[in-house]
């Protein structure tokens, strides 16, 4: 098969299981989140937050908002009965650092579990700390840096690197705690930031490495970056920035007033008191931790649960090949044939990494996935949604290359102004082998129409500058058909003379 060709990894199909749900009691909001089964990347079925602030006061009263509480039980009891509306076949509801530190944690929580009927698992630092990571090795299996994940209550870093998690803690740095403790003064929170992490040298030793955001205030505080550069892509998932272009943009972000963030685009209200102080830890972090680069991950705690849950089995799959064969799966197209024109295009590409093999078998798995969508509009629909899909897992340059590569398979123009986005993004020899996976893939549909062991009949190599297509001569499949300009169009594409060949 391709994948032991290419020593890329083939995951198995998995059998479709009920929906799971975590929920997620956090010190400023409670969150629930449905995802559609125990596959290997977590796709939201439903995802629903209210704001309850269970840790506002609790810096100085020791207690939880008396208010939040009564808010928290209602929006728990309404997330355990939309989940079991939804016919989940397990809920976990988690509580942080607001239930884990007040002194009515533990009463809060043994009242919950009597008034919805479930198990409330109150997280030690240590733990909440952990999840956070696994979410990052999730969506990001080579993961090499500090995870710092940012909430009301605290704050979380974990060491990640191989898989594995090592050096860990949690700073009462949260942002509710942190901007009761400072009166909200700027000046006196960064004093306060750099005494904390002052304690934690191991925080220190990881120059050049990765630092990844995680958590909503650090997710808005993403979304305010895109918007002050002018980034052609919309997509926090993976959006990454260099630790000096990061710096400057959160030391002018931490003076912005609250006017000013307010007319961006998918920043909350909410979101505007606190970001401003958001900025100011995470550039903090980034002086200490001199990392090379600050990737925005959107997964975080809740992910974790979810990929702790996963029999190990699963959770050794490729997330992105993974998710690639599901979408293929719900869309009635056989995985089969994926692979089979992985190997059989496999020719064109003889010096390809391994990150460049992943990124072609996940655009041969998905090749046809947009059969169904009008032919003129196929290619910008799957440009699309490979673009902007919110849980993919990619780098932006490799999340805009499988795009084109999709798009170019339907033979659209590229112009598009999204399209073209894309495009700046990638540098000459990259858009040159997108758009050759692309024109290979349009030649592979031409000929098998996308039926499993179809390709397998055909040979395509290169020879002495020509572009050969091996096909049985007594076979009236390949009698007819567009295959022969296709074939033309990508050896041109590739500087070769097309030549079909009848055996």
């Amino acid at each position: 098969m391709a994948s032991k060709a290419n020593d890329v990894a083939r995951a198995p199909d998995a059998a479709r299981r009920r929906p799971v749900a975590v929920i997620d009691i956090g010190s400023n909001s409670v969150r629930l989140v449905v995802y559609t089964g125990e596959i290997r990347t977590p796709i939201p079925l439903h995802n629903e937050k209210a704001i309850c602030a269970l840790g506002k006061g609790l810096e100085k009263s020791g207690a939880l908002n008396s208010q939040g509480v009564k808010l928290a039980f209602d929006t728990v009891a309404r997330f355990v009965d939309i989940a079991r509306s939804l016919g989940v076949e397990r809920i976990d509801a988690l509580a942080t650092a607001a239930v884990r530190d007040a002194r009515d944690g533990e009463a809060f929580a043994k009242a919950l579990e009597k008034r919805c009927d479930i198990k409330v698992q109150i997280l030690t630092g240590k733990q909440e700390a952990r999840r956070s990571a696994l979410g990052v090795l999730c969506g990001i299996p080579d993961a090499r840096g500090v995870v710092a994940d940012l909430g009301g209550g605290s704050l979380e870093l974990v060491h990640v690197g191989g898989g594995e998690m090592s050096e860990h803690t949690t700073l009462p740095l949260g942002l509710l705690r942190l901007n009761e403790a400072s009166d909200g003064d700027r000046v006196r929170a960064l004093q306060i930031i750099n005494k904390a992490l002052a304690e934690h040298k191991w925080v220190a030793k990881n120059k050049d490495e990765t630092v990844y955001a995680v958590g909503g205030a650090w997710r808005a505080l993403a979304r305010v970056c895109i918007a002050q550069m002018n980034y052609p892509l919309h997509v926090l998932d993976n959006f990454a920035l260099e630790r000096s272009q990061a710096i400057a943009l959160f030391d002018v972000i931490s003076r912005l007033g609250a006017k000013s963030l307010e007319q961006i685009t998918g920043v909350s209200r909410s979101r505007t008191s606190t970001l401003p102080l958001a900025a100011a830890v995470l550039e903090r972090l980034l002086e200490i931790t001199r990392p090379k680069t600050l990737v925005f991950s959107i997964y975080g705690m809740r992910e974790g649960q979810f990929f702790k849950s996963l029999p190990d089995a699963v959770r050794k799959q490729d997330p992105l090949v993974s998710l690639a064969e599901e979408i293929a799966r719900t869309a009635g197209r056989p995985t089969a044939s994926g692979y089979e024109t992985f190997a059989w295009m496999s020719t064109l590409f003889k010096d390809e990494s391994a990150s460049q093999k992943r990124l072609r078998l996940a655009a041969c798995l998905l090749r046809d996935v947009w059969w169904s969508e009008h032919p003129d509009y196929r290619g910008e629909q799957a440009f699309l949604r490979v673009l902007r899909l919110p849980f993919l897992g990619l780098g932006h340059e490799d999340r805009a290359g499988l795009a084109l590569a999709l798009f170019y398979r339907y033979g659209n123009s590229p112009d598009e102004p999204a399209v073209k986005q894309a495009q700046a993004l990638l540098e000459n020899a990259r858009l040159h082998r997108v758009r050759t996976i692309g024109l290979a893939l349009r030649l592979a549909y031409a000929l098998s129409a996308g039926a499993p062991g179809v390709l397998e009949r055909t040979t395509l190599e290169i020879d002495a500058g020509r572009l050969v297509l091996s096909v049985p001569d007594n076979d009236s499949l390949f009698r007819g058909g567009s295959f022969q300009r296709r074939l033309e169009r990508l050896a041109e594409h590739i500087g070769l003379d097309a030549e079909v060949e009848r055996i």
